[in-house]
């Protein structure tokens, strides 16, 4: 069984409480993928625990991590009390090392807001054991894609790698935003990835300052990133599906994509 790889959007921490478009596709893809025999664990990559080098989290049951501030206290209350896979941990800094990567592996290391908030709304029951792996801060565009090759036989060993970013992501414009129609920069990068996407254009996703309105997107590239690894694990001939999430606060887009062949009815249908 090969599993396909995801990347999600995870927008603002408020995702976790207020689903919007993309909450319900999300439930809909996780319901298709435990209907898949044989899934061991979830890999998430998020933009939320940079690193210097990488470090795979390798706790038995990690905590939720509430990294955000100046957000309703209701958030702060939500856990996703989900075991981790210290042993799949374990392989993966083998399959890392082979791949001529080190990692290092850490005991304690909890789930930050990149990886339990979509999966609050994809795996609601916390039934399939979560870890992470860092975004290192010396990453560069090309070198999360090879992030992404090293880690495609994962794939075909039950786990389920899940990038987790924003498909546009500038704070400066959500915190000033003052409409929920999305800017029309943002519409005209979601159609450029989209594109780039489903036809596996890796060399115009790794160009993100050559993409449309590329810097006004991504005044930092942490949020992109896990897009490019996703994408390094999928080869050109495997299908695309579009996880169509929409745009919240008129600038960050929810959009999602699904790398590989994942049976049953379209998040998009």
């Amino acid at each position: 069984m090969k599993f396909p790889a995801l990347f999600v959007s995870h927008g603002a921490p408020t995702f976790a409480a207020e689903p919007g478009q993309a909450g319900p596709l999300l439930h809909a893809i996780g319901k298709r993928v435990l209907a898949l025999s044989g899934l061991r664990a979830v890999l998430v990559i998020s933009p939320h625990w940079r690193t210097r080098g990488l470090r795979i989290g390798a706790s038995a049951r990690p905590q939720t991590v509430h990294d955000f501030g100046g957000f309703p206290a209701s958030l702060y209350a939500l856990h996703y009390p989900v075991e981790g896979a210290p042993d799949v941990a374990r392989e993966v800094a083998e399959l890392l090392t082979q791949s001529g990567l080190s990692a290092q592996l850490v005991d304690e290391q909890g789930l930050d807001h990149g990886a339990w908030v979509p999966l609050m709304h994809m795996l609601p029951d916390a039934s399939v054991p979560v870890f992470q792996l860092s975004l290192p801060i010396e990453l560069r565009p090309a070198n999360a894609l090879a992030l992404g090759r090293a880690l495609a036989p994962l794939r075909e060993r039950g786990v389920l790698v899940v990038g987790s970013g924003s498909l546009t992501h500038n704070l400066y414009e959500f915190h000033q935003s003052e409409t929920e129609a999305p800017e029309d920069y943002v519409r005209e990068f979601v159609q450029w990835a989209r594109r780039a996407a489903i036809e596996h254009d890796v060399s115009a996703l790794v160009d993100l300052r050559g993409a449309p309105h590329g810097r006004r997107a991504h005044p930092s590239d942490e949020h992109y990133l896990p897009l490019l690894v996703a994408a390094g694990t999928s080869s050109a001939g495997e299908p695309v599906e579009v996880i169509e999430g929409g745009v919240t606060y008129g600038v960050l887009s929810m959009e999602g994509y699904v790398f590989g062949e994942l049976p049953g009815v379209s998040a998009a249908a």
